[in-house]
């Protein structure tokens, strides 16, 4: 047994928490709780669930240089973040039988839990997809977004309608690409800003609509991954639908690109300030249900291109939950509210019913934080295989702790063994 003392606990009580290790599970929470024989004093310090990032992109199989699972998993531990889901746009992609058995065993590697997505392709087999422990579909795109998954509304259907028999969410990328500018593609290759005029904002309120108007036909669980603008959020309310935001969109907008260049780059892409603050509103006041971070990283030397030709995407599974952190401590978010879009719930959307809390009877997946520890952003000490971030030089309060179902896989700079586990099983 372990236990640790005197915590303070995202809504304000100050409790023990006692962890049986050998089950992995937290046995008790009181205010009073006896001697274990192994204690860790956490007074002023807050201890909050896990982080579950659903959305991440770790890269294996096919492109090991930007990311493997070792690599981006200890970057996810020593931000807090316990459980990742893994999208399958990778070499191949989860899209059968064999795609998901390969990624699987490369995801034994992992310092963390983890969910493993189908994909949707016109090569896609559903029946050995969902005779594997698949998570969830998605990211299932509405537009080309990356060049490689793209698909047409029929199929998209007909995968809405397969995920609900069995019983899985659908994770969508919502961009209709007739709604892009093209225009904006005479805009010059150091013009960087050409990637928000040319993915426009009505491009993804448009796709979320039709697919929460699929998703309701089929009595489907929709999720809209990384909604970019306050539009997208409305719409998929509107729809029943479940919404992400990502900490870029969240708190950078296209007043930026000036600083990151094309590292500013993804899809959807950066959007104005008046929409940005617009959908910080959203996620401050309950309307949208979680953060996560699209964590999608590329070398440094893959991203210095021009606007036209840069890969999309930015690494930020480590940074997540240090940024939405320092947002508590300087008094824009609360703490609980931290709590419920990182782990409370992901947890409920996708059904990981032994996580998401610091309750008696699940799982020891916990982060400890001295909520006062606020320090720079600083892509060199993150843990990512690609040693960059658009947050440099922005501040965030990082975990001292982090443990998964009892095992410290995150102590002040070191890290333990990687124990993570299918959350499927």
């Amino acid at each position: 047994m372990l236990t640790i003392r005197n915590a303070t606990l995202a809504d304000g009580r100050q409790r023990d928490v006692r962890i049986d290790t050998s089950a992995g599970r937290i046995a008790a929470v009181g205010s009073t709780l006896t001697e274990s024989g192994r204690d860790i004093d956490a007074s002023g310090k807050l201890l909050l669930p896990g982080a579950i990032d659903a959305h991440v992109h770790f890269r294996q199989p096919g492109f090991d240089h930007k990311e493997t699972w070792e690599t981006g998993s200890r970057s996810a531990a020593a931000g807090g973040v316990t459980t990742v889901v893994d999208m399958p746009n990778t070499d191949p992609p989860t899209v059968d039988g064999e795609s998901f058995d390969e990624k699987a065993a490369l995801a034994e590697a992992s310092y963390v839990d983890y969910g493993i997505n189908g994909g949707v392709t016109p090569e896609w087999d559903p029946d050995e997809l969902f005779d594997r422990p698949v998570l969830a579909l998605g990211e299932v795109f509405l537009a080309d977004s990356t060049g490689e998954m793209g698909i047409e509304e029929d199929l998209f259907g007909e995968a809405v309608e397969r995920a609900t028999d069995e019983y899985r969410v659908v994770t969508v990328h919502a961009e209709d690409a007739d709604l892009f500018s093209e225009a904006a593609r005479a805009r010059a290759d150091d013009d960087y800003d050409a990637w928000s005029a040319y993915r426009t904002a009505e491009a993804e309120a448009a796709a979320v609509e039709r697919a929460v108007e699929v998703g309701a036909a089929a009595d489907a669980d929709i999720h809209v991954a990384h909604t970019s603008t306050p539009e997208g959020v409305d719409a998929a309310k509107a729809g029943g639908a479940t919404c992400e935001v990502t900490p870029h969109h969240l708190l950078l907008s296209r007043e930026d690109y000036d600083e990151l260049g094309t590292f500013g780059r993804m899809n959807p892409p950066l959007r104005s300030e008046e929409r940005r603050a617009a959908l910080f509103e959203r996620v401050a006041d309950g309307t949208v249900d979680i953060v996560a971070t699209d964590h999608a990283p590329h070398t440094r030397e893959e991203k210095a291109a021009g606007i036209w030709d840069a890969p999309s995407g930015v690494p930020g599974v480590e940074t997540m939950l240090a940024l939405l952190l320092e947002e508590a401590r300087k008094g824009t978010l609360s703490y609980e509210r931290v709590r419920d879009l990182t782990a409370a719930n992901p947890a409920d959307i996708f059904g990981l019913t032994r996580k998401g809390a610091v309750e008696e009877g699940l799982m020891a997946d916990l982060v400890l934080v001295d909520p006062d520890s606020s320090r720079e952003i600083r892509g060199a000490d993150l843990h990512s295989k690609c040693d960059w971030t658009p947050f440099e030089g922005m501040r965030g309060v990082f975990p001292e702790l982090t443990m998964v179902r009892g095992n410290v896989v995150y102590d002040s700079g070191e890290f333990g063994d990687p124990v993570g586990e299918n959350v499927r099983g």
